[in-house]
């Protein structure tokens, strides 16, 4: 029921998806779905959950010697979203949605990213235990941003775009030249 719920949900988004499209990609009736889920809202929710354990999984990130191993820390990050890319796809989706109700599943899309800017933080205070709070902040946010302009290109262009390639190279400017920028910006700040 949930990877027909997926399958529907990432190939029509949020607001395409339907209970009777979902019951019937499963094969199974619509009372079966509500038997599981309320609602549709409901449904979405378990799938991004669902998906976010399953990228979880998937991602092994280096605990130390972050600069060292940026190049394994991006080939890392791309398997993990080759691998499992619906909490991704369907996440951004209803995180970039305005509404006056958000989806549930939005709460547990940003809640996981809250998660996922947590691990980066400690991986670049590991990295640069000389930056500030702040800075570490400004690091881990470029390293996701970056990374989730990477995921769009890949999902806007497929295979033209190598996905390991640029998640290797994006982890090097953040592990190199990002963070020596925002220690070089926090240094001369405190030298005025």
């Amino acid at each position: 029921m949930l990877d027909a719920a997926t399958e529907v949900a990432s190939e029509l988004g949020y607001d395409g998806t339907t209970i009777a499209q979902v019951s019937k990609r499963a094969g199974l009736p619509p009372t079966s779905i509500y038997w599981q889920f309320a609602d549709k809202d409901e449904m979405i929710a378990a799938v991004i959950e669902r998906s976010f354990q399953r990228w979880v999984t998937t991602i092994d990130l280096p605990t130390n010697q972050a600069r060292v191993r940026a190049l394994e820390i991006g080939r890392h990050v791309a398997s993990a979203l080759t691998r499992s890319p619906d909490f991704h796809r369907l996440g951004l989706k209803l995180a970039l949605q305005r509404r006056e109700k958000q989806p549930s599943g939005r709460e547990i899309y940003l809640n996981a990213r809250a998660i996922t800017h947590g691990q980066f933080a400690t991986l670049v205070r590991d990295a640069a235990p000389e930056l500030s709070d702040r800075g570490v902040d400004l690091v881990a946010t470029y390293a996701i941003s970056g990374a989730d302009g990477i995921f769009v290109a890949r999902e806007i262009d497929g295979d033209a775009v190598d996905f390991v390639a640029l998640f290797e190279l994006h982890a090097r400017i953040v592990f190199g030249a990002a963070i020596e920028i925002v220690l070089a910006d926090e240094a001369a700040s405190t030298a005025r």
